[in-house]
Formats: structure tokens, C-alpha cells, sequence
């Protein structure tokens, strides 16, 4: 009411269930815990205005609508127009990023009539405008979906992300970090099974029956000839019979 806007339907309900959302994850090295992640969506106390206050306490004091600079780009093409900082845009603040910048919900048409339309869009820290998503569900699940990784932000700009966050994408979301390379080599991020390698058959050993050792020539021309005397004397007695 105060702004003469309403809030886009999925934001309401958002804040309908809750008011605001903040989440943050660390990771231990040398068994110190150190915060790393954090998603955070402003309260709708929090929701503050952009561009309508001083950045100065003095008086005459500059503010971000003397930024506005009529020879800017405006949108053509696929390049959405950028937001205004002066009474032509309504931009709220949903998300601080830590001080790496900020991510804002924009009413882009606020004259006559201040517009429905909202679209997400992060403001860097050189106030530069980058467009993000055109609603706020999209915004959440990329959200969600980069981790709140520092500086997540900054995948969605021209000169992307810092050295050191880029290191921690490497090793919790390199899909995201290396998308030119998913693009050219498809399979890169794709585990490959070789079945070959992983069920490996085991070949029964076939069991080799161990013949009974052979008696030496010797041993058996006295065997046969044992047996050939004992038939012969066999025979002599039933003779004698």
C-alpha cells in the first residue's frame, strides 16, 4: 500500500508461509567449522525500496537515480530492458548477497500505473544491472540449486565469478562452473559404467582329478607273473583232483 504495487502471486504466497528465509551451511577444515553457503530471502520488513533515499546524510546529497544515464543501452532483441533507478522503476530488495551486491525485485513500469509485471534482477557492486529470472519461483530454484555458493550471482555476468569462488564451485557444483565444456563434451560430467570392468566373471577353475601314481615296469612284470603262477598251480591241483 505504501508503495502503490502489489506483490507478484508466487511472492505472496511465499510470504504467506513464511516471512522471509535464511539458510546458511559451513564446511570444517582442520576441524574448524567455516560458513560458506548462505540463501537468504528477505522478511517483507526487510523489503526495502531502492533508489528513493540519499546515499548521504548531507544535504543535496546524491542518489542513485543520478546514476540514470538516458545514452544506456536499453533493451533490444534478446536483452531485456535494464531497470531504472529513478521514479520510472520500483526496486525492492529481496536478498544482501553478503555485500557482494544485490539481488532485487523490479516493477520496470511504474508510470502511469505501477505494472503487475516483476522480474528478478541482481545489481552488482559497480551498480551495474544484470537480468536474472522473469519470476520469482525461477529465482528460488536456481537459488536452491547453486547452494548459495558465494558469488553465485555472478555466473549470470559477462565476467563471472572470483578465483577463490570459483575454486569452491569446482567442488560443489561443477556443472555449473564448466558449462561451456558440458556443452562441448556432452558425456564429461557423466559417470560411464563399463559393465565389463565392474561385473567381471569369475572363470571357474576347472578341478583336475589326480591320477594314482604309476607303479614302476619292474614292479608289474612281478605282479603278472605272480598271478600267472598262482593260475598255473591253480590248474596242476584241480588235475591232481
Amino acid at each position: 500500500q505504501k508503495n502503490s504495487c502489489i506483490l507478484p502471486e508466487d511472492l505472496k504466497n511465499f510470504y504467506l508461509m513464511t516471512d522471509g528465509f535464511q539458510m546458511t551451511w559451513s564446511v570444517k577444515t582442520n576441524d574448524t567449522p567455516m560458513p560458506l553457503g548462505s540463501m537468504v530471502i528477505n522478511s517483507v520488513s526487510k523489503l526495502c525500496r531502492l533508489g528513493g533515499s540519499s546515499m548521504y546524510t548531507l544535504p543535496n546529497a546524491p542518489t542513485l537515480a543520478d546514476l540514470e544515464d538516458d545514452t544506456d543501452e536499453e533493451g533490444n532483441g534478446d536483452k531485456p530492458e535494464k531497470p531504472h533507478f529513478d521514479s520510472r522503476s520500483l526496486i525492492f530488495e529481496l536478498d544482501p548477497c553478503n555485500g557482494n551486491g544485490k539481488v532485487c525485485l523490479v516493477y520496470k513500469h511504474a508510470k502511469p500505473v505501477v505494472s503487475p509485471d516483476t522480474e528478478i534482477w541482481f545489481l552488482d557492486r559497480a551498480l551495474y544491472w544484470h537480468f536474472l529470472t522473469k519470476t520469482f519461483t525461477a529465482y528460488y530454484r536456481l537459488l536452491i540449486t547453486h547452494l548459495g555458493l558465494p558469488q553465485w550471482q555472478y555466473t549470470f555476468t559477462s565476467y563471472g565469478v572470483s578465483p577463490q569462488a570459483k575454486q569452491w564451485f569446482n567442488m560443489y557444483k561443477p556443472i555449473t562452473i564448466n558449462t561451456a565444456l558440458l556443452s562441448e563434451e556432452a558425456d564429461s560430467f557423466v559417470n560411464k559404467l563399463e559393465p565389463n570392468k565392474v561385473f567381471k566373471s569369475k572363470n571357474k577353475t576347472p578341478v583336475i582329478k589326480k591320477k594314482p601314481p604309476s607303479q614302476p615296469a619292474g614292479s608289474q612284470k612281478s605282479h603278472t607273473s605272480m598271478t600267472s603262477s598262482k593260475t598255473s598251480s591253480l590248474a596242476g591241483n584241480s588235475s591232481r583232483k
